[in-house]
């Protein structure tokens, strides 16, 4: 806590103070909902399925993950967003439903700012630029070759349209001058599947999801997108120190409930989610997924979250996409 700034530092003390005042969570047996935006399988449900036992046992209740995938993150985020205020609703939020979508769709069900609540930032994570084994490159430098050799050829896989898989790809098209085609998958697994079956060539992934099959040999990594090397795959590189020099773009997680859940609930959430934080087993779970823990305020977050909305909203305005 001693390398936050001072006035998160109180934030955050003021949180723990709030929490440890109020009493036992639990509420005639009722079942708190963890909503993830997208399906089973992919980086976002697998952080769920570790916190949710956590949260279970500070709770005292039953705390049931619950998959609501489409329109980009959309559909679960809204959920959320028209959820009743009682802190009994929570999602596990990412750049987005939060940030990139109000610029991707011509139409939103909600507002984030207005009707979304940020309760605390949980990861910060590189991907990483990876193929299919059969794809013929060995490296990043092959591969930016073997792209340029096949304009307009080659399809990258996401988890979705506005997901950071997506809007890295684009941002390495323009940065590259190349045209990989976009294909949106509903969701990291799926898309994870059809690249291990080579039935589609690349994808840029967040780490923790393809770091498994990156070490069991089904995918091969090619760079991180990133300004620094991750510790989980120290011998990869980045974009930035090999063929894209300043390229920098990382995603994050964070958590959020409806927007007019009062402070008291806001702050109880927040220092109960710091308090899984500082559990050794849970800190070696995390940083297992190739993201270190963040933690913080709901200040600090809600501050991201309005900074990314500018920085990657650009990003799409100026790609020109837009979806219904």
């Amino acid at each position: 806590m001693n390398d936050l700034p001072s006035r998160q530092r109180r934030t955050l003390l003021t949180s723990f103070m709030a929490a440890a005042a109020m009493p036992a969570w639990a509420q005639d047996n009722k079942v708190v909902r963890f909503v993830v935006p997208y399906p089973p399988g992919g980086p976002t449900d697998l952080m769920a399925r570790i916190l949710a036992p956590a949260m279970q046992q500070r709770m005292g209740m039953t705390v049931v993950v619950e998959n609501r995938s489409g329109a980009g993150g959309n559909i679960g985020t809204d959920v959320v967003a028209k959820s009743a205020p009682d802190g009994m609703t929570i999602l596990l939020a990412s750049p987005g439903p939060l940030s990139v979508n109000p610029s991707l769709f011509k139409s939103m069900p909600y507002d984030p700012q207005r009707d979304l609540a940020p309760v605390l930032q949980i990861s910060k994570f590189p991907l990483v630029l990876e193929v299919n084994p059969q794809v013929p490159v060995k490296d990043v430098q092959e591969f930016m070759a073997y792209v340029k050799a096949n304009p307009s050829k080659l399809s990258f896989a996401s988890a979705g349209n506005g997901t950071p898989q997506h809007l890295v790809g684009m941002m390495f098209n323009v940065a590259a001058g190349v045209s990989m085609q976009h294909v949106p998958y509903k969701g990291a697994g799926p898309a994870l599947v059809d690249l291990m079956g080579n039935q589609i060539p690349v994808m840029f992934d967040i780490l923790g999801s393809s770091l498994g099959h990156i070490r069991a040999g089904k995918l091969r990594p090619l760079a991180l997108t990133t300004t620094v090397r991750s510790a989980v795959l120290p011998d990869v590189p980045t974009l930035d120190e090999t063929v894209l020099r300043g390229f920098d773009f990382y995603g994050w997680h964070g958590i959020s409930v409806a927007g007019k859940t009062p402070p008291a609930i806001v702050g109880r959430l927040n220092a109960m989610f710091n308090d899984i934080f500082a559990d050794p087993a849970i800190r070696k779970q995390w940083e297992g997924l190739g993201t270190p823990i963040v933690g913080g305020t709901p200040e600090a977050f809600g501050e991201l979250v309005r900074f990314d909305a500018v920085r990657l909203g650009k990003l799409v305005r100026d790609a020109g996409v837009t979806l219904e």
